[in-house]
Order: C-alpha cells, then sequence, then structure tokens
C-alpha cells in the first residue's frame, strides 16, 4: 500500500511541477521530455531484465548445484543460530538461510550481479513458508531490509569510477563507506527487530553481532596498513578470488557427491529465466515513476530549498552538493550513480562533496528498485513495513555518511 501511494506521488509531483514550467516559465519542451522520459525509463526496465537473464540463470544454476551438492545445507548450518533468532518463522536449517548469507556476503564484496539471483532465489524460498502470499512475510522483510541497507566491505565499483575520472587515491573513500554502512545496516536490522519484537539482547545475537563488529574494524585496520594501490589489487583480486572459489567449491561437492552437475546447472537457469520475465512488469513500474520525478527537476528544487534553509541557519552547506546521490540512491541504483559521477563533472573527483557523494553512493543499496524487484519476483504486493524500515537505515547511512565525510575530509 506504501509503495502504491509513493508511486503515486512520483507522477502527480512531477506533472504540477512540469505544469508549473509551462504555465508560469513557459517552458515548451517539459511535457515533450516528460512523456519521452518514460518512454526512455520504460526501455532500460526492459534492458535491464534482459540483462539479468544471463546473470541470473548462471547462478541460479550455480545454486542448485550447491543445494543438490549439499554446499548450501553447510552454510545454512553454519549461520543457523544467528538466523534462527532473526527469523523466528523459519523452520531450523531452512534452505533459505544459506541462500540469504550467500546473497549478503556478495553484497559485502560489492558483487551486485552475483547479490541478485541469490537474493531472488532466496525470496522464492521465502515465499514458500509465506502464508499470505500477497503480503511481505516477517522474514521477507527482515531479509530485504538486511539486504537495502547495503553492508559493503570492499566499493570496488565506485574505486573504479574515482580511478577513471583521476582521483588523487581512489580508495581514500573505502573507511568512510566501510563505516556508513555498518551503521546503515545496524539501523535497518534495529528497525525491523523493533517492529516484529524480536529480542536482540540474546547471547547468541551479541556475539554474531560483536564478531560482525570485530571483522570490520579488522578490516579497517589491515587497510590502513596498505597504500592505495595495494588496496586496489586486495580488494579486486580478492573478491573475485573468493567468488570463484565459491563456484569450484559448489561444483567439487556436487561432483563428491557424484551428481550430475550438468543437468542440476541446467535445472536451476531455467528458473532463472522464468524470474527475469517475471520482474519486468514490476521493474519498469519504479523506473518510469522514478524517471518522470527526475527528469522534470523536482530533485533539484529539494536540494536547492535544502541549501537555502542550511544557509540561513549559519551551517555549512557543502554537505549539500552531495544530496542529490543521497536522495537518488533508494530510488535508482544507476540514477545514483549518475548523480556521483555528476559531481565529478562539477566539483571535481577530489573535491568535498564528490567524496561524500562517493560515501553516500555505497552506504545503501536501492530500497525501491530491490523492494521492486524482490517482492515483484515472487507476486507480494502489501510490502507492510519493509519500505519503512528500509529508509530508516537509509536516512542513518546518509547522516552516518555526511558525519563521516565531515570526519574524514573536513
Amino acid at each position: 500500500m506504501v509503495l502504491n501511494y509513493i508511486w503515486i506521488g512520483f507522477f502527480f509531483v512531477a506533472f504540477v511541477v512540469a505544469l508549473v514550467k509551462l504555465i508560469v516559465f513557459q517552458d515548451m519542451e517539459v511535457f515533450p521530455n516528460l512523456v519521452n522520459a518514460t518512454y526512455d525509463f520504460a526501455k532500460a526496465g526492459f534492458e535491464i531484465s534482459l540483462g539479468l537473464t544471463g546473470v541470473l540463470s548462471l547462478w541460479l544454476g550455480l545454486m542448485k548445484i550447491g543445494e543438490k551438492g549439499g554446499m548450501i545445507r553447510i552454510i545454512s548450518k553454519l549461520i543457523a543460530p544467528f538466523f534462527n533468532r532473526l527469523f523466528p518463522s523459519l523452520p531450523k536449517g531452512h534452505p533459505a538461510f544459506g541462500t540469504m548469507i550467500m546473497n549478503l556476503s556478495a553484497n559485502m564484496l560489492g558483487l551486485d550481479n552475483a547479490a541478485t539471483p541469490m537474493g531472488l532465489k532466496a525470496m522464492d524460498q521465502l515465499q514458500a513458508e509465506n502464508k499470505k502470499k500477497d503480503d511481505a512475510s516477517n522474514a521477507q522483510i527482515m531479509f530485504l531490509v538486511l539486504n537495502t541497507s547495503g553492508l559493503t566491505l570492499i566499493p570496488i565499483s565506485i574505486m573504479v569510477y574515482r580511478a577513471q575520472y583521476g582521483a588523487a587515491n581512489p580508495a581514500d573513500i573505502f573507511l568512510p563507506i566501510l563505516l556508513a554502512t555498518f551503521f546503515s545496516t545496524l539501523a535497518g536490522l534495529l528497525a525491523v527487530s523493533y517492529v516484529q519484537k524480536i529480542r536482540l539482547a540474546h547471547p547468541v545475537i551479541i556475539a554474531y553481532l560483536g564478531g560482525m563488529t570485530l571483522l570490520v574494524l579488522g578490516a579497517i585496520y589491515g587497510v590502513s596498513l596498505m597504500d592505495k594501490e595495494q588496496v586496489k589489487v586486495v580488494s579486486n583480486v580478492g573478491s573475485n578470488v573468493i567468488l570463484f572459489s565459491i563456484m569450484i567449491l559448489f561444483i567439487g561437492m556436487a561432483t563428491f557427491k557424484k551428481v550430475n552437475v550438468y543437468d542440476a546447472f541446467v535445472e536451476g537457469a531455467k528458473e532463472g529465466f522464468q524470474i527475469a520475465i517475471r520482474i519486468i512488469p514490476f521493474l519498469i513500474a519504479i523506473l518510469v515513476a522514478v524517471g518522470v520525478f527526475r527528469e522534470v527537476g523536482a530533485l533539484d528544487y529539494i536540494t536547492d530549498g535544502i541549501k537555502w534553509t542550511v544557509a540561513q541557519l549559519g551551517m555549512d552547506t557543502r554537505f549539500v552538493d552531495a544530496l542529490p546521490t543521497a536522495f537518488m540512491k533508494p530510488l535508482s541504483g544507476s540514477g545514483a550513480r549518475g548523480m556521483m559521477i555528476e559531481s565529478f563533472e562539477t566539483f571535481g573527483v577530489d573535491s568535498f562533496a564528490s567524496k561524500l557523494a562517493s560515501t553516500v553512493q555505497g552506504a545503501t543499496d536501492t530500497t525501491f528498485y530491490v523492494i521492486a524487484v524482490y517482492f515483484g519476483s515472487v507476486g507480494i504486493k502489501h510490502t507492510r513495513h519493509a519500505i519503512g524500515c528500509g529508509l530508516i537505515a537509509d536516512f542513518v547511512g546518509i547522516i552516518a555518511s555526511i558525519i563521516i565525510g565531515y570526519l574524514f575530509f573536513g
């Protein structure tokens, strides 16, 4: 229901702004541009879905191998004590545990193409346990918010963009992103746990969260000992070594168990193709709505108003130049990436605004996009508290990014 109102709101706001531009400012191009934007973003939604078909088929094929070979079951057992308490509605040892942890691990490594198929597979497994098929279950919401909060250990794509634009130290946003995304994930976890009345003051949960905190601190310490070239090499090579090792582990385990690996892969790949087809209408719906809101300039008016207000309060307004990326991130990953790159071109890649925009870009994931794709893939119509909790995580990630940005970049 919330997503319905937000979707309607994008169109009505775009229409009102366009009407003002036409009548008051005599902008004769605003409505043609608006209609063209609907076509462009509808086409983009379809092309993204087609682009996902190959990678979905690949990873769901590998997931089927892992499932039949027993690796998913092993992963599930390792994470089960923690997830049993975060997902109390799921039976112990549920196969979704392994798939979810694979998805979250891929996100941590910045491997978006690998994360999405695993996430969609997990959502399908969770839907099998969902008694109200049109309503998002508690387990689906918890998983989705953990996903959209975007915990990232290695923001390799952002470092690559910064290197392409000639940054003096492309990896100088590594630590700020790591810290900001940790806070956003923690906020998302706390928000969902509060709504669902999940008790976090449990020794098992404290142990796992404490372990993850130590992992983050250890990563921070390790990176602090490296120069920028070493960070780039370790990030790029390390993440892909881990990824390909997982593929080999799945195939090797299945071979040991005498599974017909090829047939298992084909069986899983068929599921990937079917999911890619199912998400097309949901993806087009959200991208077109975001596209018209962005095209008409409504986002620019919001940021200009914030800058004026902040200036009137006598505060530093430099952070406002990074807000277009922050506002766009929950709506569209490509849109946020475009805003980040625009800041590189406008202010310079090593400017405060650009470094802050890079931090914001890595702090959270695209909440509305993920909701549209993940829930759409299983036919969820009522998102319940998923959007609210996801946006809380986004908000905390943005605020943390701004504070950390001032601490690191002045």
